[in-house]
């Protein structure tokens, strides 16, 4: 990253700290400071410097204003002869929200929008655009989101992984559509959460489950051990199809929604309390004790829902597997919900985007910038103790395949000299 050496007027920084609005100009200062910089650095001389290194002259200035929370502020911006020149100062907007601005963009170009929206971009993109300048913005943003939602994931195992999706609207033929929006998160070697990848597709089908996670063993995607996820009958038949010999922890959250839905409505506050009481078990002998006593106390009552919890309760306890301390986090899915609700607070923003690619864009800036504030944050659970459980099983395995071929041995031997003694006699 580039350091430039900023100088600060005096008269400024009085103005700053007497409580008047100082900040603007402030900002102004060295901003236009930066810029200044900026074409030195690349022209490689500064102004009036003989230099054989110099590559070019300096053409004056060009003022541009930048509307800021803190106020408009006037910038002069250097203009070289050959117009080479370019800043990215004026790039204010992380990328996902280059992306909404895109697609309220995409939304007056298509002839779908309302004056508030057509308001709003200009405000943002200046006071006329169009189909060209939609273009040359998504040729900037639409590279960028294409090479990390296609990144390789061949570079690490990711022992747990949840999947989830949410409904989404997209205009297609001049009809609204809803498609579903994926989302696959892992935890890898680490400890640290990642977002693997999303696909926007027609349904929830077994089919659209199956290409995602096509898509992502296709990446490199490997070391899967325990899958979570709701109990979606598509979702499951993918899940059991792509990966073989991992488990699957359904939700206990939805479980829960399941069991409440076909249960009157007197009895929800205490069920819901008991079968909290059932997933907090420290052991799957006691949570089995628990079902037991719930099942024989509302089997008249709530039958229906007693046949859920019977036949949903095995998955959904698949967790008792794993060590104590990866148990509560990978019970549910709310650590996918949760990301959620950051994607749906942009995406009610647009209500229904203009096209396919507009949604694409917007909901991969949203998982790209969540995905770089996980895996340089703090990490999510430390695989200490995940590792040293995979090892005593292991352990336990090979004991007992060489307990196996010792049982063997000894059958074969007993049978040898059997036929040994027959022979003789």
């Amino acid at each position: 990253m580039a350091q430039y050496q900023v100088t600060v007027k005096s008269e400024d920084l009085h103005e700053l700290f007497s409580g008047s609005e100082g900040l603007g100009g402030l900002v102004e200062s060295i901003l236009n400071q930066v810029l200044e910089a900026q074409v030195t650095e690349h022209l490689k001389a500064e102004p009036f410097e003989r230099s054989e290194e110099r590559k070019g002259y300096r053409n004056g200035y060009r003022h541009r204003e930048m509307k800021t929370r803190i106020g408009t502020i006037d910038l002069r911006v250097p203009r070289v002869r050959s117009g080479s020149f370019s800043t990215e100062l004026f790039q204010m907007y992380q990328r996902s929200e280059q992306a909404l601005v895109l697609a309220f963009m995409e939304m007056v170009v298509n002839g779908v929008s309302t004056r508030k929206v057509t308001r709003i971009t200009e405000a943002l993109c200046g006071t006329s655009f169009s189909k060209s300048t939609v273009s040359e913005l998504c040729k900037s943003l639409d590279p960028i989101v294409k090479a990390w939602r296609d990144q390789p994931l061949d570079d690490d195992e990711y022992p747990f992984v949840i999947v989830d999706a949410m409904v989404i609207k997209i205009r297609e033929d001049a009809r609204v559509i809803s498609r579903s929006l994926m989302i696959a998160v892992g935890i890898d070697s680490d400890g640290r959460r990642r977002i693997l990848g999303f696909m926007i597709g027609d349904s929830e089908s077994e089919a659209t489950w199956s290409e995602f996670f096509s898509q992502l063993k296709e990446r490199g995607l490997k070391g899967v051990d325990t899958i979570v996820s709701d109990s979606h009958k598509g979702l499951v038949n993918a899940i059991g199809k792509h990966f073989q010999g991992a488990s699957w922890q359904r939700c206990q959250v939805h479980l829960t929604r399941n069991i409440l839905e076909s249960c009157p409505k007197k009895h929800h506050g205490e069920l819901k309390h008991k079968l909290r009481k059932m997933f907090d078990a420290a052991d799957i002998t006691t949570a089995r004790d628990l079902r037991n006593e719930i099942i024989s106390a509302y089997s008249k009552t709530a039958p229906k829902s007693m046949e859920c919890l019977d036949g949903g309760f095995e998955d959904a306890m698949a967790v008792m597997a794993l060590p104590e301390l990866y148990r509560r986090r990978l019970r549910s899915t709310n650590s996918v919900e949760r990301l959620n609700r950051e994607v749906r607070r942009r995406e009610r923003v647009i209500c229904i985007f203009p096209n396919s690619d507009s949604a694409d864009r917007l909901m991969g800036a949203v998982l790209m910038e969540q995905d770089e504030e996980w895996s340089t944050g703090r990490r999510y659970f430390r695989m200490d103790a995940y590792y040293e459980y995979k090892e005593s099983l292991q352990t336990k395995e090979n004991q007992a395949n060489s307990a196996e071929t010792e049982s063997d041995t000894s059958q074969t031997t007993a049978l040898n000299t059997q036929e040994t003694n027959l022979h003789s006699l």
